[in-house]
């Protein structure tokens, strides 16, 4: 079954900063380019391209994680800023499948879980007086 990632305009989703992720992009005419994957969240993400693609591309995204490989299909958007040699470019997903997606959300808990130093809501129930 295939995800259709949502935006919520009452909650930003989880962004998470990542070291060096590598990612593969294919676009529509198969035209294959690598990438690093510096920021990602259920919703999208920012890529360190060598080139910019053209906003409003469609491309098909790749990158591996722990807990296995995410593949999905992203809309490029504007490029946000560029040094010598290589252009920063956030994009959004718009369809991946299930497995994917679950595999994706894993990724961004296990990420909070170890950033985070204090407790979460889910280790302790309230008590009853």
């Amino acid at each position: 079954m295939t995800h259709y990632p949502l935006c919520s305009p009452n909650h930003r989703a989880t962004r998470v900063q990542l070291a060096t992720t590598p990612a593969v992009i294919k676009s529509g005419d198969g035209h294959r380019a690598n990438a690093k994957l510096q920021i990602v969240s259920t919703t999208g993400g920012l890529l360190q391209l060598t080139r910019a693609l053209a906003e409003g591309d469609f491309v098909e995204l790749a990158f591996q994680t722990q807990s296995g490989n995410v593949i999905g299909m992203a809309e490029m958007l504007n490029p946000v800023r560029s040094s010598p040699g290589s252009v920063f470019q956030p994009f959004r997903f718009v369809a991946m499948g299930d497995d994917d997606h679950e595999i994706l959300h894993s990724m961004i808990e296990a990420a909070n879980d170890s950033s985070f130093r204090g407790l979460r809501s889910r280790d302790w129930a309230p008590r009853r007086l």
